[in-house]
């Protein structure tokens, strides 16, 4: 990343999909036969739009939108892994199958039922089975990972930013919970989980992009796994899958790796959220070059003040979401500036880019915002670095 005398600005990947794009994925899901040039000519043209519309609204360091995966951020993964069977998430008489995840758990579930009867059937969320690993975990997603390289590169050949990165998913939030009949011990399952995640996370830094490492489930399995009761052995849950990652992150150059944590990108209350002092120490270890941290939302923007304390290690940067993905309402670029230039102060202005809480949409299907809404907020995230810049750098 080039050292410049401004703030630089990017995001944290996903992307609201257009609709013609939405047409064939939906035809996909559902089994219906598409033209297979077409769709991959609509996927080219969807990503080089996208990539465009990036760089006008002022977005240093960009992404595909991640534009080529199905499903979501997360469980895209499962079409490119070898070793897994995909199980119902219900036993026949209703109850939950063991290792399953839905939004019936966390607190906020528990506390406003009356809301999430009403919230989750509008969401379009599908919600995942039971990853349950059957034999050897191998990456079998060569083609569809050099598809969404190849559309890419050639959007960004024709368009001029400052950088560019493809989100992948970590092991923590690749498989938040699973079922294990082949490795027997929970070491032995990530780690192997983890060298296969790393034929992804090579090949896009070989690529030339900046590879960025998304784990929401990470903060998120607090709440809905360990009840939000027993800290250690939730960090020990964590510090497990995060040595995972490092492990996959081994031979990239920190410079080239980008780590993203929040809280779960869904528009309710968050009251049993983990508070980000409790976990920071945790984030820092992973091996980045920066850590997009959620500091937009009203439930995690007083943490700034953490940084007053905690140092980040040195050559490493900071992205905090000082936009919000979950919100209609646009920021005004004089309050993007504010939260920009009082984190620089901390941690100095050149360690920090300005970027957002979360993706736009957690998958093709899932938005947060209406994306003329998206770009708005682009807009003012641009506007705000510029602010912040010329306070900070005269």
């Amino acid at each position: 990343m080039p050292a410049e005398r401004r703030i630089l600005t990017t995001h944290v990947g996903s992307l609201v999909r257009p609709p013609r794009l939405l047409e064939y994925i939906t035809a996909i899901e559902k089994g219906v036969a598409v033209d297979a040039k077409a769709f991959d000519a609509c996927l080219r043209d969807a990503v080089a739009e996208v990539v465009r519309r990036q760089a006008e609204a002022g977005i240093d360091i960009i992404s595909d939108g991640e534009f080529g995966k199905f499903r979501s951020w997360s469980w895209y993964i499962m079409e490119r892994l070898e070793g897994f069977e995909e199980r119902p998430a219900t036993n026949p008489d209703g109850s939950l199958r063991a290792g399953a995840l839905t939004a019936s758990l966390g607190t906020d579930a528990r506390l406003f039922p009356e809301f999430y009867a009403e919230y989750f059937p509008r969401q379009g969320l599908s919600y995942r089975g039971v990853a349950t690993c059957i034999g050897p975990i191998r990456y079998k997603g060569h083609g569809a990972l050099a598809a969404d390289i190849a559309h890419f590169q050639a959007a960004l050949a024709r368009t001029r930013v400052t950088g560019a990165f493809m989100p992948v998913v970590a092991p923590a939030s690749a498989m938040p919970t699973y079922a294990d009949e082949h490795y027997g011990s929970e070491e032995a399952f990530l780690f192997a989980l983890a060298d296969a995640l790393r034929e992804e996370y090579r090949a896009i830094v070989a690529a030339g992009f900046q590879v960025q490492v998304d784990d929401a489930f990470l903060p998120y399995i607090w709440d809905i796994r360990f009840a939000g009761s027993d800290l250690a052995k939730y960090r020990a849950w964590a510090e497990l899958r995060i040595e995972a990652l490092n492990r996959a992150l081994a031979d990239i150059a920190e410079e080239n790796i980008r780590y993203h944590i929040c809280w779960g990108s869904f528009n309710t209350p968050h009251l049993g959220d983990i508070p980000l002092k409790d976990i920071v120490d945790l984030v820092l270890k992973v091996k980045a070059g920066a850590y997009c941290i959620e500091m937009g939302n009203p439930r995690h923007e007083h943490e700034w003040r953490l940084w007053e304390k905690v140092k980040l290690p040195p050559g490493r940067k900071l992205i905090p979401g000082v936009i919000s993905h979950s919100t209609n309402v646009v920021e005004h670029p004089e309050l993007v500036a504010e939260r920009l230039t009082r984190l620089a102060r901390l941690v100095g202005p050149e360690n920090i880019l300005g970027g957002t809480d979360c993706g736009f949409a957690q998958g093709p299907h899932v938005r947060r915002v209406h994306p003329t809404i998206m770009w708005a907020k682009l807009e003012a995230l641009a506007e705000g670095a510029r602010l912040a810049s010329r306070e900070l750098f005269g």
